[in-house]
């Protein structure tokens, strides 16, 4: 899709109050069961019922969490018009480079096992990942090994093997948390944004007052999580340039203050 066609059949134009709510997509859901062949641990789809298709996204939750710790980012991105799926690992203890398999598995279970219901909402071109924690630590080795994913959004990566993901080719937000004791910016987050090439499109936010916790709350979504996981996938899956004003531009300028985030870095302009 071109930036024009996705501007027009994929919601309205964005702006910087509807960037930070539910967009105007009405949402159904469909629940996942665990099998033996499965490939992952199960998940809740949440997609827009509109007529057309829409881009799917996978989230990871953490160690010892499930998905309803990434539910409310889940069903933030498909009121803004993508097909998401909040998934369960096979163990709640599995480490990232295991999580990234089981995001794959699961991109493959909606484009191409999920229900009618579901897959006919769904381009299968256009596929992204990401996760909290563990998760996210996942969500950037899905990355690294899968170069045709459309976008990544790694919250509050965790993994203890390596900081390492020079291989990644498609763009990646990374967001920390400057509270955060279980995955310390300045070890975790911030050496993986700063191993990624400058030649890929990136950013990296640290949010200020926040915990590792601030990405994961089942049933209050942090406002600026929701917002920049909003339009980074929005501008990269739907290679969509009316959101990159809230990435480059005044947009983001004007939201961008030392109450909400203690640093922004990032290869704009996009």
């Amino acid at each position: 899709l071109t930036a024009v066609a996705s501007a027009a059949t994929i919601g309205p134009d964005p702006t910087t109050t509807s960037v930070n709510v539910d967009g105007t997509f009405a949402v159904a859901t469909q629940t996942v069961t665990k099998t033996a062949t499965l490939g992952f641990g199960g998940g809740t789809i949440y997609y827009p019922t509109a007529t057309g298709t829409f881009g799917v996204v996978a989230l990871s939750p953490g160690f010892t969490a499930t998905r309803t710790s990434v539910q409310q980012v889940a069903r933030r991105l498909a009121t803004h018009g993508l097909v998401t799926i909040a998934i369960d690992t096979n163990s709640t203890l599995d480490l990232p480079s295991t999580r990234a398999t089981q995001l794959r598995a699961a991109l493959n279970y909606v484009t191409g096992a999920s229900p009618t219901a579901v897959r006919s909402h769904v381009d299968t071109t256009r596929r992204g990942v990401g996760g909290h924690s563990m998760g996210g630590g996942g969500a950037l080795y899905a990355l690294a090994a899968d170069p045709t994913l459309k976008a990544g959004v790694a919250m509050a990566p965790w993994n203890s093997a390596s900081t390492n993901f020079s291989t990644i080719k498609s763009p990646v937000l990374v967001m920390t948390a400057d509270g955060d004791v279980t995955a310390p910016p300045a070890t975790q987050g911030l050496p993986m944004y700063n191993s990624v090439p400058t030649t890929v499109k990136k950013a990296y936010l640290l949010l200020n007052n926040a915990v590792h916790g601030t990405f994961s709350n089942a049933t209050v979504l942090d406002e600026r999580v929701g917002r920049y996981a909003t339009v980074w996938t929005k501008r990269w899956m739907d290679d969509d340039t009316r959101y990159s004003p809230f990435l480059c531009g005044a947009a983001h300028t004007d939201y961008f203050n030392a109450v909400r985030f203690d640093s922004y870095s990032s290869t704009c302009p996009f």
